[in-house]
This record gives C-alpha cells, structure tokens and sequence, in this order.
C-alpha cells in the first residue's frame, strides 16, 4: 500500500503548495498526476472531497478576507451554466470540448497579455457572466478555473483579496459537485478513507504555499497566475488531442 500511496501524497502536497500560493490550481495539478496510480474517477472524487474538506477551514480562516459579493455571484452564475455543459455534453465529444475551451483560454490568455494594464469594472454583470462561464467549462470538460481567474486578474481585485475569493468559490463549485459524483457512485468508502489520509497533506502544503505567497510581490502575482492558466490551457488541449487521435 505505501508504494502506491507515496507518490499520491506528493502530488496532493505539490498541488496545495500551488493551491496556497495562487488560491487556485490543486485539481489541476493533482487530478492527472494521481491517475497515473489511481483510476481518473477516484482521483476526481478524491480531489473534490478534499477541496470540500479544507474549504469549511478555509471560510473560518479567510472569514472577511475574500468579496462575499462575488463569490455569490460567481456561484450562481456557476450553478446557471452547470445544465448548459452538462446538456453540450450530449451534443459534442467531450475532448472536443475540452479543446474548445483550451483554444478559447489560450485566446483569452493573449489579449490579457497584450492589454496588461486594462481593467474591468467587476459589477454584478461581469461576474455573473465569469460564474456561468467557470460552470459550463467546470461541468463540460472539468476546466472551471480559467474565467474566474481571468476575472480576478482582469478586474485588478487586489492579490490577497483574489487569492481568498478564488479558494472559497472552488469550495462552493465542489460542495455543489460533490452530490452528483455521488448519486453517480463515485465516492464510497475506499475513496473517502483515502480523502482523509490526504487531507492533513493538503492542509500542510496549502500552509507552505500561504507562507510563500506572503512573500510573493503583488505585481508578479498576475504573472505567476497567467502562467498557471497558460499551463492548465496547454494541458487540456494536449490531452484532448491524444483523445482524438
């Protein structure tokens, strides 16, 4: 068992370090790794459990730290796009999907690049829009980080303020997740013991990726960002790619 085990702990724990650091990032990085050794079911279930674990800590130690507003926002706007991926699911291969959204990311990716100093008024409109985005990629291809980093990062919401906001809305996305992974069978015993073993990993590394992100100079944390959703982009569209060839 710790043969298998070790090399899931270190992804969980790499993965919190990049969760602590940018508030996003953790299923991005631990899903592919851990399944490679786990099947991609369990390590989807595993990851949402864990995300749901950490988030009840994470609203009683981000209390008055992240925009309450948006977070609302961009859960309902969440919850309103969920039933238009779920539907495009049945009209499109979800690799396809998948490469849609990273060309579009990527897309996105570049204007930001090209206009870095420009703004956008982040009002109830605009944020609602990113939530219902985050929900139609979350639920088509498992992307739902892109439009809510894009919309952070975008809208000049101040770095801690950012980084808090985006770890209690990826809380809320897998609390509204959880419950259909678990109609569809996906969380049982074996994957909820595991969870736990992982949990006290996840809460390590997101301290270490905390202490460094105290560290990090606000004016690189937009890089650092962009650079993670340029990564996460690339990997979708490979993948995606193997899945069509």
């Amino acid at each position: 068992m710790l043969l298998w085990f070790l090399p899931i702990a270190a992804a969980v724990f790499g993965a919190a370090i990049l969760r602590g650091l940018t508030g996003f990032g953790f299923a991005l990085a631990a899903v592919p790794l851990m399944s490679l050794i786990i099947e991609p079911r369990m390590a989807v279930a595993s990851t949402i459990l864990l995300q749901v674990m950490i988030g009840f800590h994470d609203l009683l130690h981000l209390h008055g730290s992240y925009d309450r507003a948006a977070v609302l926002r961009l859960s309902l706007g969440s919850m309103l796009g969920m039933p238009f991926g779920i539907a495009a699911l049945a009209l499109f291969d979800p690799d396809a999907g998948r490469l849609a959204i990273a060309a579009i990311s990527l897309a996105g990716l570049g204007m930001m690049l090209r206009q870095p100093q420009r703004r956008v008024a982040p009002g109830p409109g605009v944020t609602l829009a990113a939530g219902v985005l985050s929900g139609l990629f979350g639920s088509l291809a498992a992307m739902p980080g892109p439009p809510t980093v894009a919309y952070f990062v975008a809208s000049g919401t101040p770095v801690a303020r950012a980084r808090a906001s985006m770890m209690i809305f990826f809380f809320v996305s897998a609390l509204i997740t959880l419950p259909g992974l678990a109609v569809a069978g996906a969380v049982d015993l074996a994957t909820l013991g595991l969870s736990l073993a992982l949990l006290p990993l996840l809460v390590s590394g997101t301290w270490v990726g905390g202490r460094l992100f105290l560290r990090l100079e606000a004016r690189h944390y937009r890089g650092l960002a962009l650079g993670v959703m340029a990564l996460a982009a690339g990997l979708a569209g490979a993948r995606a790619l193997v899945g069509m060839l």
